[in-house]
Formats: C-alpha cells, sequence, structure tokens
C-alpha cells in the first residue's frame, strides 16, 4: 500500500521492509551539494528541514541522507502549493512523490506584501535576494506563517510499498529542497504561492526584472568587411591587444557571486569542479599563447 496522507506512523512490520533492499543505481540523479554535515546553512533552510525532523522519523532520515548525497532523487519539480519528484529505489520503477502545502490566499500575501515594503530593512534584504531575518514576525503580525506546520499545512505521499509516511524518499526530496532553498529562498515563497516579482511588485519594491525596460533604438548591423568597419586596414597589435597574459588569481568569480546551480547533476560539487576547470583552461591557455609568442 502506498504512503499517502496525512503524516503518519504505521506499526513495525513487513513495510519497515518494503524497499530496504539497497537502491538500483540512478544515472543522472540530483546530488546533494553537502557531502556530509547538515543539508542547510541558513537560518530559513534550517526551519524548512527542522519540519522533516518534527516528523520523529529518525532511522529513516539517515536512509534519506544516503538517497540524497548519491543521487537517487531524479528529478524535481516545485509548483505553486506542491513539490512533486522522482525518487529510485530498490524497484525498477522510479518512485512519485509529492509534497503539498498550503497556499496563502491573496488576499493575505496583499497584507504581507504591504508591511514588507514599510520596512526598509526587508526590503532591501528581498531585493538582494537574502531572506530578511524577522521575517517571520510580518507574517505572524497577520495571523499567517511562511513555514508550514508539520500537521496543518503539509501533506505527502510516495508510490513506493512502505506505509510510514513521510518514507526515505519523500524524506531526500525535503533534504533536497531545504539545501535549494539555501541558494534560493524565493523558491520557498513560490511554494506558499507567491512568485519573487509578484511579491516585489505588491510591496511596492522595483527591480531590474520588475522594473519597466527602457527603450533602446535597434543598433545599426556591422558591416560585414573590417576595413570598412574600422575605415581602414586593421592590423592589431598583439601586445596592446592581449596585454599582460597570466593566470587569474581566483577562478571562476562570477559563478560563486551567482552561486551553486539549482537541483545539480553532477557527481561532484558544482562550484569546487566549476574552478578547476576554469583554472586547468586558463592555465592551458597561457601556454598556448606563450608558445605561439
Amino acid at each position: 500500500m502506498p504512503c499517502g496522507g496525512d503524516v503518519v506512523m504505521s506499526r513495525p512490520g513487513y513495510s519497515e521492509y518494503a524497499d530496504y533492499g539497497r537502491p538500483r543505481e540512478a544515472r543522472g540523479g540530483i546530488r546533494a551539494q553537502s557531502r556530509r554535515g547538515d543539508f542547510a546553512q541558513n537560518w530559513w533552510a534550517r526551519r524548512w528541514i527542522d519540519v522533516l525532523d518534527s516528523f520523529g522519523i529518525a532511522s529513516r532520515i539517515a536512509r534519506a541522507r544516503s538517497y540524497a548525497r548519491r543521487g537517487q532523487v531524479l528529478a524535481i519539480d516545485v509548483g505553486s502549493g506542491e513539490v512533486t519528484a522522482r525518487v529510485q529505489g530498490s524497484r525498477p520503477q522510479p518512485y512519485r512523490v509529492s509534497i503539498r502545502v498550503a497556499t496563502l490566499r491573496s488576499g493575505d500575501w496583499r497584507k504581507v506584501a504591504s508591511t514588507l515594503g514599510e520596512r526598509p530593512v526587508f526590503a532591501s534584504s528581498l531585493i538582494a535576494g537574502r531572506m530578511p531575518d524577522r521575517i517571520e514576525d510580518v507574517f505572524s503580525e497577520s495571523g499567517l506563517s511562511l513555514f508550514p506546520k508539520a500537521s496543518a499545512d503539509i501533506r505527502t505521499a510516495c508510490t513506493c510499498p512502505d506505509q510510514t509516511n513521510p518514507c526515505k524518499h519523500i524524506a531526500a526530496v525535503h533534504l533536497l529542497l531545504g539545501e535549494e532553498f539555501d541558494r534560493d529562498p524565493f523558491l520557498l515563497f513560490r511554494l506558499r504561492g507567491m512568485q519573487r516579482d509578484e511579491l516585489l511588485a505588491l510591496a511596492g519594491l522595483r527591480t531590474a526584472s520588475t522594473g519597466a525596460a527602457p527603450t533602446v533604438a535597434p543598433a545599426a548591423p556591422l558591416p560585414p568587411d573590417p576595413d570598412a568597419f574600422w575605415g581602414r586596414t586593421y592590423e592589431p597589435d598583439p601586445a596592446r591587444v592581449v596585454g599582460a597574459a597570466r593566470v587569474p588569481a581566483a577562478n571562476a568569480v562570477i559563478a560563486r557571486r551567482l552561486g551553486n546551480f539549482p537541483f545539480w547533476t553532477g557527481s561532484a560539487p558544482f562550484l569546487p569542479t566549476l574552478e578547476t576547470v576554469y583554472g586547468n583552461t586558463a592555465s592551458a591557455a597561457l601556454d598556448a599563447l606563450l608558445s605561439d609568442a
């Protein structure tokens, strides 16, 4: 019998071992960026993980951590009020996981947005893509909660035969969501029924993505002949064009500012891998340049 509905704990029995075998190897699955320790760094992501801890399934969480780090979760889709996922267990067909969270009504979101817009500290954090430290106070003042409550605001289901809910497959998805909330706090707002740009607009906050784009006249196409473009025969001076060639002191600077890739499926952590690629590429390019000099 698939697990589903409200969060309940089953009696010990066959269901405890229904999917106890070693999971089948999953290719191209989502791998947790954290290889050990906690799955969440920021307070809002830890609060999401706390919801899972409140279910009292410590034995399942240990296996869920292994699933999340081995890439057993094949896909995750976050929508308004629901997360759907596919998880590879010990059976040939991946299990389908659903995590449903109660969304807030549009009127409630308007009240929250109005309060956020009146508080400069909150506004600056939201525009910068950070979760304000005391944002829960804003929701509490309206009798609301940003984070789902274990029994009232969240329902989970999985097509696996385990009768315990949440099972390890659900828990693995929950952990990966916490890690993704770390990277993108606005994903939590989306799950509760509000898109980032819509929230900022309701709060009267304008950003590059929410504000009106300036009108720019289309540029004239470049002439295909370089002489026509430069007005003369152009012979670049390699010393002036290249400048002082050297390997950068820091690699993948822009990538580090952007953060980890959402739901990364690589076998190695994203940023360290990218930094290694950048460093090797820079060294190889410098060697090639100097060999032609």
